[in-house]
């Protein structure tokens, strides 16, 4: 991500509203500029870190545009990789030796007889290596000293620009004290990344569809102002650009600004992620159930339509996605939801079943797998029904239960003018 430096020279604000000014991916001089840097990085394959910059500063002499050169630069560096020498001796303890050796002086005389040079062959003598090997090895510990071993991914210059448009959309976040995000779909992995990026966070559902999610940090009254927290949100936001469709409102405090700013942004923007969604399905018994459904009960076979993760289980400090939802044609209100307890890590699934329990979704079916072993007593305290299987789920007993358990909660169901009241393939 950019430093804070590279951002806040293009924060702008009108009245409490505050934007940041991106560059135009099609501008040509722009372009032009992350061309060249990716060439000059590229040029410097098995250089130092050194080196690249030395080559940064020379190419950026005194032009006015030095901040996007730097910006474009600290991406492109973020992407590369640099990888430290290989030595016969770690550095650190190399050093050791030498300062031990004393003070070494440049011009020696009676009372100063060590020059470097001295000391660099005691030490030589002392490990076995040889003084210009010594040099390289001193320091060979700091970045500046790491070899580029990979220039990154293979970018073309309206991607560099692309890229650095989202490094200053989520670098205004550094200074946020709370951010508010509706989202409307790809609940999975909007969920995945909170807890990746360990944030805290209040959700509620909203009336129309989707959820709202507030998203708190540590700059309040009784906190002093610190951007480590608001650097989470920074992380964090490439995986909003993930929906479909969002909002997101965010109170920030730059340093420079007349007091707390309003920061806001939709899917109309013309951002883009690098995150990677997440797969349809997350093992292959999820996707089994599935195609066995569509198979047996999917399209005109029954009045049930199968969706995959669309109902999020709100549990304060955390959440449930279940793995699918079974909606009526006729009544949408009719839904039952299926969760399939597979083949887990013993502490993921003490996590999932405190998570039943914590739920108490009557309209909650789970399907639990033989082997983990698992009796009923483990779920005695959730009000969610079970069906164990041993090798998969059996599809025609999955939808009996499904039936007798809509019938229990939402009434027997009252088929359109023409239908029968049981449509269920077997």
């Amino acid at each position: 991500m950019l430093t804070a430096d590279l951002i806040r020279p293009r924060l702008q604000w009108e009245g409490k509203t505050l934007s940041v000014k991106m560059v135009d991916k099609q501008d040509a001089s722009a372009l032009h500029t992350a061309q060249d840097l990716l060439t000059l990085l590229q040029s410097m394959a098995g250089q130092p870190l050194a080196a690249f910059q030395s080559s940064l500063e020379q190419y950026e002499g005194d032009r006015i545009d030095y901040l996007l050169i730097r910006g474009l630069a600290k991406i492109l560096l973020d992407a590369a990789t640099f990888t430290p020498l290989s030595t016969p001796l770690p550095p650190k303890e190399l050093r050791a030796k030498l300062f031990a050796t004393g003070p070494v002086f440049s011009s020696p005389d009676l009372f100063h007889l060590q020059t470097r040079q001295n000391a660099l062959q005691l030490v030589a003598e002392e490990v076995g290596m040889g003084i210009d090997q010594i040099d390289l090895t001193f320091f060979a510990d700091r970045p500046v000293t790491y070899l580029l071993t990979d220039p990154g991914p293979a970018w073309t210059p309206a991607e560099v620009l692309a890229r650095y448009n989202l490094e200053l959309a989520r670098g205004v976040l550094y200074w946020a004290s709370h951010v508010r995000i509706d989202v409307f779909d790809s609940y999975k992995d909007i969920w995945k990344f909170i807890k990746l990026f360990k944030l805290m966070f209040w959700a509620e559902e909203l009336r129309g569809g989707g959820y709202r999610i507030d998203l708190d940090g540590p700059i309040s009254p009784f906190v002093k102002s610190s951007i480590r927290y608001g650097r989470q949100f920074a992380a964090f936001l490439p995986a909003v650009l993930l929906c479909e469709q969002w909002r997101m409102i965010a109170q920030v405090h730059p340093p420079q600004a007349p007091g707390t700013m309003t920061y806001q942004m939709n899917e109309t923007c013309s951002l883009h992620t690098h995150f990677k969604k997440s797969g349809e399905f997350d093992s292959a018994l999820e996707r089994n159930f599935a195609q066995e459904f569509e198979e047996k009960f999917g399209g005109q076979r029954s009045h049930w339509i199968l969706k995959r993760e669309t109902t999020v289980l709100l549990l304060g400090e955390t959440v449930m996605v279940p793995d699918f939802v079974l909606v009526d044609k006729d009544d949408e209100n009719r839904q039952i939801i299926i969760e399939l307890v597979g083949f887990w890590h013993p502490e993921y699934l003490k996590r999932k079943v405190a998570k039943v329990r914590a739920a108490q979704c009557q309209n909650l079916l789970l399907l639990v797998y033989q082997g983990l072993k698992l009796t009923p007593d483990a779920f005695r305290e959730t009000v969610s029904e079970v069906i164990f299987f041993q090798q998969k789920p059996v599809i025609k007993e999955v939808m009996g239960a499904v039936e007798a358990l809509a019938e229990r909660l939402y009434g027997p169901r009252q088929p359109h003018k023409g239908q029968k009241a049981s449509s269920s393939s077997t």
